[in-house]
């Protein structure tokens, strides 16, 4: 049988100090540009293709047709397979 020390309990001040640490915080991943937050996102071809088509008669950028379509979709929810999910 072996012999081992309890370990150490960590105290409240302690947690605040490292808490207040200035990289204590996660940050979040991606570029910040402005007030949006830049990500990845990988499309197939063919449905790049309809929003590129779609962009260009609304007269809107990509970007712009992909965050409208996004918006729309968390604000008024999505149709899958016949049910509505908000």
């Amino acid at each position: 049988m072996t012999i081992t020390k309890p370990k150490p309990q960590a105290t409240p001040a302690a947690d605040a100090f490292i808490a207040g640490a200035p990289d204590a915080e996660s940050k979040p991943r991606g570029v910040k540009k402005g007030n949006k937050q830049q990500i990845s996102l990988t499309i197939a071809p063919p449905l790049l293709a309809k929003i590129d088509e779609l962009a260009a008669e609304l007269g809107q950028s990509r970007a712009a047709v992909i965050n409208m379509a996004i918006y729309r979709a968390v604000e008024h929810g999505l149709v899958i397979d016949g049910l509505r999910k908000y």
